[in-house]
């Protein structure tokens, strides 16, 4: 089979997902009479479409796609498969399941590293009562008034794009345009639309912070997703590498994206980010401690394996939701209310596995980013990380 079919037979089996679980198709920019296709095609079976995944991966080796897109296309197709035998019932195990997924093998995280944080945010919030007592009212202080919302986002957003188009190119006709959504178990989420156009969605059953919301932009829109998508757009895709044109859930692609998207205000502003946004704030009328928020953000961000044991608890080790919910709490220092609203996340059949996306994927790609010394190497390595086909397993070996 040659690339062009072998690609095609690809984003075909990729589409069909969607027929089975309406999402899981997070992107696709291609040909809409191939979506067109497959959704008028009778209803796929699950079993069918994880065998045509191991048909695929058996015939790669045989067609003229050359190493990089052959590997990326291989890990994705694992991926499929392995998402349809779940889809069909199958017995797999929770860490096994990751692994095909997302091209990483998961464990718990240091419960001494979480006391380490709970320490260093403790100096932080220095003063009577618990920690948690004390975070819970800072994240009070913190919460942005809901009628300033939308003149935040505009504000940081602007501002972020200013920043992204001084390093990298951006096509002049992107745009992102943000709306407000309420029932939904995360607290944003870009839609790429495709033609350098995204719609991010903010929830608003989640109080917006302050500390939160720079990250927020930078994630869902510059330099993250949006950036990223409008990247290999202009790049990849206009060369031939339509695969590109198909994004989906519960792939390597999601855990390159959030790891990426997660460090995108760190390599766009970097340190200092905390005075920065307070001057923004100020322009806007808001006061903003962002010496305060930074110090508290690196010591919370110790915290960031908590999601993932209780990903961990609740689906291999079979915990009840009380518990896994007392364990957040807990390590989290979280509310009851926000505890609960993560279980809605890890509960959910398309996104249980997906946490893993943030902690593996910042981890991974942090420490490989790591590896500029100087602002222009980190510089130019994000760039490759918004342009490059690039997999979980290549940043290992690098």
């Amino acid at each position: 089979m040659n690339a062009d079919s072998f690609v095609r037979e690809y984003l075909s089996l990729g589409l069909s997902f969607d027929r089975l679980e309406e999402g899981f198709v997070d992107a696709f920019t291609g040909d809409p009479e191939l979506r067109r296709a497959v959704e008028n095609a009778p209803a796929p079976e699950p079993h069918a479409l994880a065998r045509r995944a191991a048909e695929l991966r058996g015939e790669l080796a045989n067609t003229d796609l050359p190493a990089q897109r052959a590997e990326f296309i291989d890990v994705h197709l694992r991926a499929l498969e392995c998402s349809g035998r779940k889809f069909a019932g199958d017995d797999i195990g929770f860490v096994d399941e990751v692994f095909a997924y997302f091209d990483v093998r998961i464990e718990p995280g240091d419960q001494d590293g979480y006391r380490q944080a709970h320490r260093k945010m403790d100096e932080v919030l220095a003063g009577p009562g618990s920690l948690a007592e004390r975070l819970a009212a800072h994240r009070s202080s913190d919460v942005i008034p809901a009628d300033r919302l939308q003149d935040c986002v505009d504000a940081f957003s602007s501002a972020l794009r200013d920043l992204v188009r001084a390093e990298y190119t951006l096509p002049e006709s992107e745009q992102v345009n943000y709306e407000v959504v309420g029932d939904k178990p995360w607290s944003g989420f870009n839609y790429y639309l495709g033609d350098y156009s995204s719609t991010v969605a903010i929830n608003a059953d989640l109080e917006q912070q302050m500390a939160n919301l720079p990250h927020l932009i930078a994630h869902e829109a510059y330099p993250g997703h949006h950036t990223e998508h409008c990247r290999k757009e202009a790049g990849l895709v206009s060369t031939g590498q339509l695969e590109q044109t198909l994004f989906l859930v519960n792939t390597p692609q999601c855990l390159m994206a959030e790891g990426l998207a997660d460090l995108a205000l760190k390599s766009i502003v970097g340190p200092g980010w905390g005075l920065w946004a307070q001057e923004i704030y100020a322009d806007l009328g808001l006061r903003f401690d962002g010496e305060k928020a930074e110090r508290l953000s690196a010591a919370s961000g110790q915290l960031l394996g908590v999601r993932q044991d209780a990903a961990l608890l609740l689906h291999d080790q079979h915990k009840s939701q009380d518990d896994v919910a007392a364990y957040l709490e807990k390590w989290s220092l979280t509310s009851s209310k926000r505890a609960r609203q993560s279980l809605k996340f890890l509960s959910s059949p398309l996104w249980r596995a997906y946490i893993s996306t943030y902690v593996e994927g910042y981890k991974l790609l942090g420490g490989w980013l790591d590896q500029g010394t100087t602002v222009t190497e980190r510089t130019a390595l994000f760039g490759r990380l918004l342009d490059e086909p690039l997999i979980p397993s290549a940043l290992r070996v690098a």
